[in-house]
């Protein structure tokens, strides 16, 4: 049986089915997702969702869904499914399927009396087109099938409602039709393998229901308009395709397209083969250069999330390419940034404090595996990087007489607890930030490691002895500190002052800070944000924005933090520290078969049953999981 594979009982439950969704992207930014049963249940779902530079950048649903209807003695079986206003279900097409697997694509099969039909799909690679692959596995009598788009061509952020500004025409096409609802958005070609007959009925299908975005506290209702439907005869053993996307093709190539798209993918045979897959997901090609998008469906390309994410997706998985381009294009923004302070909509944050350091993190990591290359290719970037942040040049940085980086109060939020309120930082971070010194303190070893340096090595003891001063209690790290006050909260911040290559702290001050990490704030889905034991705990991601904003970072589980929690656990315990790694990863693989199918989300509640949020699928999360699991790979082989 499939790694990940659902049955008739769990796909009927739409209790069950409409919490698990799937994600395909084409590695350019266009992807496409839904539920196992393909009803979609957000705004940022759709077959085709595509970014526009023309109009934004921003991504926007061009076709919503597609419904299959099967067609036998003039009997109609719809095989689609739409949650209506007060979860009234239209058509109940989710009752003939038997099958929903997702091996290497994802498969859908149906049957309804003597017909069985499946349904296959799958992104085409760098291209913004989605193909859809039909097989007719059985049938008694003649039977037809019949196609109807559901059309959106708005943001993924807004919804779309009956109005009199719409274009209904269309222009015919081969084996199918182009249409353009608005302008300035680019036509929709929808077209099929073989000659199908299209019957132009144009209607608006109103109140369609998002219940994720009615959790949320947004706007749930759209209406989609159907321009018409498409209709042709399909044989016992016949396959057909269909396309939709943004150029015209010749339908004779689509079954060579999906052949070769087929032969390159990844089978998702277990948890490694699904973060992989899933890891490959967040890449972003363009004309621009070469990046990794924060996550699915709302992230653009985040400096901090970027570098943090690059290694575990890119060199875990033995796609050193991928990790130099990736690379090549973050080089061009810093260096804009460092020179002249430029920051582009094309990496978002670099002007965080931290988020040059993440960048020599991520060449750190790479050096670990061909330091002769790293230092090469990077070594310049990573001195220019530490002279920039050493001459006050850095706009939201002082660097400290003692040493360390100092963030001076700021109405932008400056770490990556960055929810605000009426445009106020929630979690208010300032002053000697525990994890932006410690990745300091690390950039600075590594550099003087690849070209020690004695005014480098003095400022490292410096940072050092000034990090003990001002972060150590006793017992763990202070989250923050500013003047005379220190903030007491206990974050999952302090592990990177375990976990880096390079630690300012000694080994039993290490293994404190695992122990208090591991009391307080370990759960089976990794790191909570805050300690249940702070009176500002609150560990449900729930409610409007703005509920939500305030619990944001105040409780939840950031599963990302499980990466360094598992480095720093390895360092202090070593071996023996094995078997309780493996029993985490455990927690993680148990997400495989929720939410978004073969990925992992931005966070989850912190408290049982831990339910997942935020992001369908996050960078950081699937690269730090990857990055434990080559931890575990490579202790369990010196055994």
């Amino acid at each position: 049986m499939d790694y990940l594979n659902f049955d008739k009982s769990t796909l009927v439950n739409l209790e069950k089915s409409l919490t698990k969704e799937m994600l395909r992207t084409n590695r350019s930014g266009a992807y496409n997702s839904t539920t196992i049963v393909d009803c979609n249940t957000r705004k940022y779902h759709g077959q085709l969702v595509v970014p526009l530079p023309e109009i934004d950048g921003e991504n926007y649903v061009l076709l919503s869904s597609l419904d299959e209807t099967i067609i036998q003695h003039k009997a109609e079986f719809n095989l689609g499914v739409h949650q209506y206003a007060g979860r009234q279900y239209s058509p109940n097409g989710h009752k003939y399927i038997r099958e929903f697997s997702c091996n290497v694509i994802s498969k859908t099969v149906y049957r309804v009396g003597g017909v069985i039909i499946s349904k296959e799909r799958l992104m085409v690679k760098n291209d913004p087109r989605i193909i859809i692959k039909y097989t007719l596995m059985e049938a008694h009598s003649p039977t037809t099938i019949r196609f109807k788009p559901f059309l959106a061509f708005r943001s993924v952020h807004t919804l779309s409602k009956e109005n009199g500004a719409v274009n209904t025409s269309y222009n015919e096409v081969k084996n199918g039709i182009s249409c353009r609802l608005y302008e300035p958005f680019p036509n929709l070609y929808m077209q099929f393998s073989k000659g199908a007959e299209y019957i132009h009925e144009p209607y608006w299908y109103k109140n369609l229901e998002y219940e994720k975005e009615q959790e949320r506290g947004y706007d749930y209702l759209e209406d989609l308009l159907v321009p018409g439907y498409f209709e042709m005869p399909i044989k016992k053993g016949e396959t057909i395709y269909f396309t939709a996307g943004l150029s015209e093709i010749s339908p004779r190539s689509l079954k060579g397209i999906w052949e070769k798209e087929y032969s390159e993918r990844n089978p998702r045979t277990d948890m490694f083969n699904c973060l992989k897959n899933a890891a490959r997901q967040f890449a972003k090609k363009q004309t621009e250069g070469t990046y990794l998008l924060a996550g699915y469906p709302w992230f653009k390309t985040r400096a901090r999330d970027e570098f943090l994410s690059l290694p575990g997706a890119t060199l875990t998985i033995g796609d050193t390419e991928m990790f130099k381009a990736v690379m090549e294009s973050a080089i061009t923004e810093i260096r804009k940034f460092i020179d002249n302070l430029d920051t582009s909509n094309l990496i978002e944050d670099i002007d965080q404090p931290d988020a040059l350091l993440w960048f020599i993190w991520a060449v750190q990591q790479y050096a670990e595996r061909d330091a002769d290359d790293a230092i090469a290719s990077y070594k310049k970037i990573v001195f220019d990087i530490i002279k920039f942040l050493q001459t006050h040049k850095h706009p939201h940085v002082e660097f400290h007489r003692n040493g360390l980086l100092y963030v001076p109060i700021c109405d932008t939020p400056m770490t990556w607890m960055n929810a605000v309120e009426d445009g106020k930082p929630i979690t208010p971070r300032r002053g000697f930030i525990v994890e932006t010194n410690a990745l300091w303190y690390n950039a600075l070893c590594f550099a003087n490691s690849i070209e020690p340096n004695d005014s480098l090595e003095k400022l490292a003891q410096q940072v050092q002895e000034s990090f003990i001063h001002v972060f150590w209690n006793g017992f763990y790290l202070y989250d923050f500190a500013d003047g005379t006050y220190k903030n007491v909260e206990v974050r999952p911040n302090m592990i990177y002052a375990v976990s880096l290559p390079f630690s300012p702290l000694d080994r039993y001050q290490q293994k404190a800070v695992i122990d208090i990490c591991t009391k307080e704030l370990l759960t089976t889905k990794g790191l909570r944000s805050l300690s249940p034991k702070s009176g500002d705990y609150r560990p449900n991601y729930v409610g409007g924005m703005k509920e939500r904003n305030r619990n944001y970072h105040n409780g939840p589980v950031w599963p990302f933090l499980t990466g360094a929690y598992c480095e720093g656990y390895l360092k202090v315990h070593k071996m023996s520290g094995i078997s309780f790694v493996d029993r985490l990863m455990i927690g993680m693989e148990a997400e495989m078969k929720k939410l978004c199918i073969g990925t992992l989300s931005e966070l989850f509640d912190g408290n049982p049953p831990y339910k997942g949020h935020g992001a369908m699928s996050y960078a950081p999360t699937v690269a730090e999981i990857l990055r434990t699991l080559e931890m575990l790979t490579k202790l369990e082989q010196t055994e």
